[in-house]
């Protein structure tokens, strides 16, 4: 008999995965146990330095996250736990957790670290991956969430020595806690939880280089890992992000990095995969050594392909060899050796065969991503089947299922990837748990208390001013205890102090605290952008009972530190200046209110390709009215011309049987040959005007999300047009599925790689092109055994785990030969026996030779273009692109499938070039995003908007013309504009152009705008 569902999620993993698969489900109905292994949350991704390709800090932007999870009335962290065994059914799993004590109260604790300081053992810190050292009692790193101390069992002098002996040996940290928080009673407890649904997201361990011998680590003090540099590099790391070597502490003026250690190498390692990231972590390294190094540092890459296949990593790699100087070395190391000063001579052979040798003080392995050995015990105890790397086994065309109905898994359990695409897999794991509990949606939420607002009409200012130090990223270069003292001295000042790092947990506590002891009624922090933190610290606000627009900003960061790194007094004297503005906007700021919005309880999705049926299919099953909207006569999109995946799935299978379901559902409405004409209305209540075949029609959605897919290039160049043997992969993958005569004739086939692609015009990699050609080369040596088959490439990214289908075509025959960008091969006609022949030339990087070949066929890897209607669409939903012509979305790590524009959002080909698997799972990702609109019982809108003075209102109707959000509308009657503040986005057009100063933004009024003005020049 099936059992009742229950709805509540466990989400095993607490890293940026789990985090954002837990936000997602709390802000979708549900009840979320968030289940650590270690002391906090956080994951890999806090102990990075910056990420690539924005170079943002990585704990900056990943902090908001973690308080916010932390601080979430319907996700319950539970840190230091295991799981022990899982029974039960799709829906109703009973989950037994092995919890183990932190003989540290967590609601007691306060975190002000005087157990540490007095602690007497000192251990190895793996935060810093054993760089530095730390105490038995200690916290995980600076804004650990929760932000309590852990006792270290294993080292405790009291548990490993005086309990058992019965007498109080140690225990200096219960004498020194004044908050009574430690608890030495503690025990490991059991503890069952009762949900509907598991999602695992426990991530990866780095590969551990201990047995290669030839490069010296653990031997020799200056060869590090990757992630020992980041630790290096990191302001919170153990040499406080100074970059200096191990061994005796001195700055190193040549680095290089080793790539593929620990990945595309069965032999040493066993892990024939490619780790996917470690081309462009290295880059990234590499180029935020030469920023604390001032530009004075020597950096070398040693690889065999430059793997920089992701949004932007293209420009990125290009941008680390122009503008960084970044020197790459396609070559083979042979050995490293360490010479009496302890430098590092690395032995290297270049393509051509000459053996080299290079000294440099500092070596780097860029280690590879294995599976957590958790996760192999884990998947044991829950029968989800794993594949031969270790890593998840998904059975389907659903990227983040696994082997058991109920269990989902994203992020590095599926497989080694980068943050943006975890980030993805995680929402889309969220929008598939949250599918199958619809039914129980809201049945055990809690409701958020709201803290009353106090009023503080009449008051006079009390501002509270907190600047962060962001460790050294901000310290570093501008004199935070100068900043300090200068801000106690503004008027309207009550309380100025300087913070570790502003975004922490801790901080937020305490920011809540002195409101109200010291009864701040205005509160500005100088840090970093407004535009990843604001949200937090209004939050913050909201929850100590003072109005969250009474709320100001300084960018410390970006406008000082990051920008004045070779001048402390410069960036200090300008911290100063915008800590001064940002006093003199606040204290003449007002409390603004925003108003409730109903939600229309409908989607729409624009684009019928595999995301945009996807994601249509995913709201449906949540009961959610899809109107899905297809500029051409049938849905598909590109994959119609696709026939297999590499690993043998069957694609037009699954299309059809995809869109036989989404034609059938009953709340999924298709139109074909649509075309969109006007797009009005605001988050959670649009309208949006189509044309088709059968006439115009309106619909009223709560949110849109726009999947119009991509365009194969037609490229102009090898001949193609001009002669029918030469075609694009995609030709070819339907000659080869039809078994064509001319391939049954032809004895060689040459493909050729990045056309159109890595390109000064298209200055990115297309992403999918070397897998379909891995792809069809072995597709045609299986079905002709004797065709020979040429690929010409410039490099392989065959990422993840396609690595092992290259490894293959190579031992079946394939011939790889590597070209310059700058010595492209020539396709040319040939007088030849009966007509004319094609020959290819190409010049050979190994023989350094021209090789020349008669090819029946020339297949041309084309690229993915963005959608020629990109334009169009993005003009009347007003949201943004690149320079390519894809949508960019509103965060590259944080919020990949979200615009700017709140209530739509984007996924598949439109976004950036992606293969059929990574399309389902951002359009999952996208239905499980617009959920966390659809779910609400209503939305907010307001705040920051403008507002017509009708006194003075002149009737002119300038505003109106001007506004890009509609706002304005003109009221005939009383012959005065009006603004629906529902619309409207605060963005002042209205206000600069208004020639009677009738219209005004809140909070952005003439007084305040001089202020500031004032207060920077003076």
């Amino acid at each position: 008999m099936t059992q009742q569902k229950i709805g509540a999620v466990l989400v095993v993993g607490g890293g940026v995965t789990g985090i954002q698969a837990a936000l997602d489900l709390a802000e979708s109905g549900y009840y979320v146990y968030l289940v650590e292994n270690s002391p906090a949350i956080g994951g890999v991704m806090a102990q990075l330095d910056k990420t690539f390709p924005t170079n943002d800090c990585s704990m900056c932007i990943l902090s908001p996250k973690l308080v916010e999870s932390g601080r979430h009335g319907n996700i319950e962290l539970i840190t230091n736990a295991w799981v022990d065994s899982v029974q039960g059914e799709t829906g109703n799993f009973t989950v037994s957790l092995r919890v183990k004590p932190r003989y540290v109260d967590v609601d007691k604790c306060v975190s002000c670290g005087v157990c540490a300081e007095k602690c007497p053992v000192k251990v190895p810190d793996r935060f810093n991956a054993g760089l530095s050292g730390r105490k038995a009692i200690y916290t995980k790193y600076a804004q650990a969430v929760p932000s309590a101390y852990v006792i270290d069992s294993e080292h405790c002098l009291y548990l490993t020595r005086g309990r058992e002996k019965g007498k109080d040996i140690c225990k200096l940290c219960v004498k020194h806690c004044k908050s009574n928080a430690i608890d030495f009673s503690q025990v490991e407890q059991i503890k069952a939880l009762q949900v509907g649904a598991i999602i695992l997201s426990s991530g990866f361990e780095p590969f551990n280089p201990r047995d290669f011998r030839n490069y010296g680590y653990g031997t020799y003090p200056n060869v590090l890992t990757s992630i020992e540099f980041e630790r290096i590099l990191s302001a919170s790391g153990p040499t406080a992000g100074h970059l200096v070597r191990p061994s005796d502490g001195r700055t190193p003026r040549r680095i290089a990095w080793i790539q593929c250690v620990g990945s595309r190498d069965v032999a040493k390692s066993g892990n024939a995969y490619c780790s996917s990231v470690c081309c462009t972590y290295a880059l990234k390294e590499a180029i935020v050594a030469l920023e604390h190094a001032h530009g004075e540092l020597d950096t070398t890459i040693f690889y065999m392909d430059m793997r920089t296949f992701g949004k932007d990593f293209e420009r990125y790699l290009e941008r680390a060899k122009y503008e960084f100087g970044v020197r790459l070395v396609r070559s083979r190391i042979f050995a490293l050796e360490q010479g009496e000063d302890q430098s590092l001579a690395i032995r290297y052979a270049l393509p051509d065969g000459r053996v080299q040798t290079g000294v440099f003080d500092l070596v780097v392995l860029s280690v590879g991503l294995e599976p957590a050995k958790y996760n192999i015990e884990l998947s044991g105890k829950l029968g989800v089947r794993l594949n031969k790397y270790g890593f998840c086994q998904y059975p389907n065309f659903n990227p983040v299922s696994t082997s058991q109905q109920g269990i989902f898994a994203c992020g590095a359990f599926q497989g080694p990837m980068s943050i943006p695409r975890a980030v993805v897999q995680a929402s889309a794991a969220a929008g598939n748990a949250a599918a199958l509990l619809t039914e129980v949606r809201n049945t055990l939420v809690r409701k958020q208390s709201v803290t009353p607002e106090r009023d503080v009409s009449g008051q006079e200012p009390r501002v509270g001013v907190f600047v962060c130090r962001c460790g050294i990223n901000i310290g570093a270069v501008v004199d935070v205890p100068e900043v300090v003292e200068f801000a106690r001295g503004l008027p309207g000042v009550v309380h100025a102090e300087e913070c570790l790092f502003a975004c922490s947990q801790d901080n937020q506590q305490n920011i809540k605290q002195l409101i109200a002891g010291k009864g701040l009624n205005r509160v500005v922090v100088a840090s970093c952008t407004p535009r990843t933190h604001e949200p937090m610290f209004r939050q913050t606000l909201r929850e100590a009972g003072l109005n969250p627009y009474l709320f100001e900003m300084a960018n410390i960061r970006e406008h000082c530190s990051w920008v004045h790194s070779g001048s402390s007094d410069v960036a200090t004297q300008k911290a100063k200046s915008l800590v001064k503005r940002a006093v003199s906007r606040v204290v003449l700021q007002e409390p603004l209110y925003e108003i409730d919005l109903g939600v229309k309880q409908a989607a729409l999705v624009v684009g019928g390709g595999v995301a945009g049926m996807e994601c249509a299919l995913d709201l449906a099953r949540q009961g959610i009215k899809v109107y899905l909207l297809e500029k051409r006569n049938e849905l598909g999109g590109l994959t119609r011309r696709i026939h297999y995946t590499m690993d043998r799935r069957d694609v037009k299978s699954y299309l059809r049987d995809l869109t036989a379901k989404v034609m059938a559902h009953p709340l999924i409405e298709v139109h074909c040959n649509a075309v969109i004409d006007d797009v009005y209305g605001y988050v959670g209540n649009y309208v949006t005007g189509f044309t088709t075949p059968e006439g115009k029609r309106k619909v009223n959605h709560g949110v849109a999300v726009i999947a119009i897919g991509g365009e194969e290039y037609k490229p102009v160049e090898y001949l193609y047009g001009q002669d029918p043997r030469v075609m694009t992969c995609l030709d070819l993958e339907g000659l080869i599925w039809e078994n064509s005569a001319l391939l049954q004739k032809a004895r060689n086939v040459v493909m050729i790689q990045c056309v159109g692609s890595r390109e000064p015009q298209r200055p990115y990699c297309s992403r999918v092109c070397c897998s379909e050609s891995v792809k069809n080369a072995i597709k045609l040596k299986e079905s002709y055994p004797l065709l020979n088959v040429f690929v010409l490439c410039r490099d392989m990214r065959t990422y993840g785990f396609f690595e092992g289908l290259y490894q293959k075509a190579r031992r079946m025959g394939v011939i790889f030969i590597k070209y310059a960008q700058d010595s492209k091969p020539q396709v040319e006609q040939v007088p030849a026996k009966g007509g004319t022949g094609l020959q290819v030339t190409v010049t050979d990087h190994v023989l350094g030779q021209p090789v020349v070949i008669n090819a029946d066929i020339v297949a041309l890897a084309a690229a993915i273009l963005a959608p020629e209607d990109g334009a169009a669409i993005a003009g009347l939903f007003k949201v943004p692109r690149n320079d390519e012509g894809f949508f960019l979305e509103a965060h590259v790590k944080l919020r990949p499938v979200d615009f700017t524009t709140d209530g739509v959002f984007m996924c598949g080909l439109a976004h950036a070039p992606k293969l059929i698997d990574e399309s389902i799972a951002q359009g999952k990702a996208a239905a499980a995003r617009a959920m966390t609109v659809l779910s609400s019982e209503n939305l907010v809108a307001g705040g920051v908007v403008s507002v017509i003075d009708k006194d003075k209102c002149s009737g002119c109707r300038i505003c109106v013309g001007l506004c890009p959000y509609s706002a304005i509308s003109f009221n005939e009657e009383l012959k005065v504009a009006e603004i629906n503040q529902v619309l409207c986005k605060g963005c002042g057009v209205c206000a600069s152009a208004c020639p009677t100063k009738a219209c005004s933004t809140r909070n952005f009024s003439d007084e305040i705008i001089l202020a500031e003005i004032e207060a920077l020049c003076t």
